[in-house]
């Protein structure tokens, strides 16, 4: 007597998972819920649950890094990640502290990159990569911003944040609260985490900016179709 052959899952080559644990498994991801608990709520092992959540991170990336360049109005700023203090460190990024810089289109999406360090040309050169250069920039008064308009970007727009403005009175445009919102959701988001490993931290800031974009649409439905016309492996 033949077996009867397993059904293929069209979201995944090379896998034993099947079509329905896999959309459970999809499903329980863009509730935000952890691989931990996801396994125990589809009875799959915790590695499964881990590889596929990896799995689901990768092209995630990839989604977030082939995204067209950003035009109209643009906020750009950095921030840090990791330990709020190390004693006796002082400073920008300083002591274990992952940098990173974003970009946000105002009413569009955000986007961020881990980088080595603050300095104008590492920041001129994620600006020039993702940005248009007849765009509207707007930043703080951070010094590596000064060359913004030799680099072509005529149309740039500073707010103080040392003397305490975070909304420049007489043009209520200028500021780079979107941005930072994006932080704020990022860094309250990831300490579920407890610490995040240092090789592990792009995919899991990817995903916070994918999450970020997707806010108000559909995402489970948006990575269904995506798996589908492009299939995990």
């Amino acid at each position: 007597m033949s077996s009867r052959k397993r059904p293929k899952n069209k979201y995944v080559t090379k896998s034993h998972l099947s079509e329905r644990k896999f959309r459970e498994l999809l499903r329980l991801f863009c509730a935000d819920v952890t691989a931990l608990a996801a396994a125990d709520l589809t009875g799959l092992n915790r590695n499964t649950a881990n590889r596929c959540y990896g799995m689901f991170r990768v092209r995630i990336a990839e989604i977030c890094e082939r995204d067209s360049p950003f035009d109209g109005e643009v906020e750009a700023d950095g921030s840090y990640f990791g330990p709020r203090r190390v004693r006796g460190r002082r400073g920008r990024g300083a002591g274990r502290k992952t940098v990173v810089f974003g970009l946000l289109k105002r009413g569009g999406k955000v986007y961020a990159q881990v980088v080595p360090d603050v300095s104008r040309r590492t920041l001129m050169q994620v600006i020039e990569g993702k940005v248009d250069k007849s765009s509207t920039m707007y930043t703080d008064g951070f010094s590596s911003y000064d060359g913004l308009v030799d680099w072509g970007y005529r149309h740039h727009y500073r707010v103080s944040h040392g003397e305490n403005e975070f909304v420049e009175l007489s043009n209520r445009r200028n500021h780079i609260n979107g941005i930072e919102s994006f932080w704020g959701f990022a860094k309250n988001r990831l300490v579920k985490y407890q610490g995040i490993a240092k090789e592990d931290f792009y995919l899991h800031l990817k995903e916070c900016e994918f999450r970020f974009n997707m806010r108000g649409r559909d995402m489970y439905k948006f990575l269904l179709k995506e798996f589908r016309e492009r299939p995990l492996n």
